[in-house]
């Protein structure tokens, strides 16, 4: 099992949440899963891949190759690094390499990479587990915003179960070892209003 994890690399972030993404990284180690991450080597992606060679885990980076000309520290613990051209290529190899995704708090890039495989389910063109890792309520204003485009009829209510939102590591990963393929229908054509 791989298992995709996306979160910031901000240096800044309260220690609540590195120490969140560092529990995370060990518990998917332990479980003798793979760490699939943006290969950065702070904030929550560092923590979360400093998690899982804490216990020797498997951790594959993918990162553009442009990084480097930028002097972004990458992490030196990955078993294996992966370099892209882009950093859509480097999404698209993330969601075809993962079995499953995590996201922990992050900014704008770790929403767009939420909303990217949330969207690709949706379209049923991904069937695989999505977890909201809702660590200090941070994804709160999130949900809230998802559950109003729902009640304002841009998004059927069926798209909400697409998802898994927990602030427990062990409630995630179980979710993940137990998800079944094929059970990802969406009504994502909203019923037309009467006339």
């Amino acid at each position: 099992m791989k298992v995709c994890v996306f979160g910031a690399s901000s240096t800044q972030i309260d220690p609540v949440f590195k120490q969140a993404a560092f529990d995370l990284g060990k518990a998917i180690a332990d479980k003798n899963w793979s760490l699939v991450f943006g290969a950065g080597a702070s904030g929550i992606m560092g923590a979360s891949a400093d998690g899982a060679m804490s216990i020797q885990g498997e951790i594959i980076g993918i990162v553009p190759s442009f990084f480097k000309e930028l002097h972004h520290a990458l992490h030196e613990g990955c078993t294996e690094m992966i370099f892209t051209e882009t950093m859509r290529e480097r999404k698209g190899k993330m969601e075809d390499l993962a079995d499953a995704f995590i996201i922990c708090p992050g900014g704008i890039g770790t929403y767009e990479e939420f909303f990217e495989v949330y969207t690709l389910k949706q379209l049923q063109q991904l069937d695989k587990p999505i977890c909201i890792f809702n660590v200090a309520g941070y994804y709160n204003p999130l949900i809230e915003l998802l559950n109003k485009t729902v009640d304002l009829h841009f998004m059927s209510s069926s798209c909400l179960d697409l998802i898994m939102v927990s602030d427990s590591i062990d409630e995630m990963l179980a979710y993940i070892a137990g998800y079944v393929k094929g059970h990802t229908e969406v009504d994502f054509m909203l019923e037309a209003e009467e006339e």
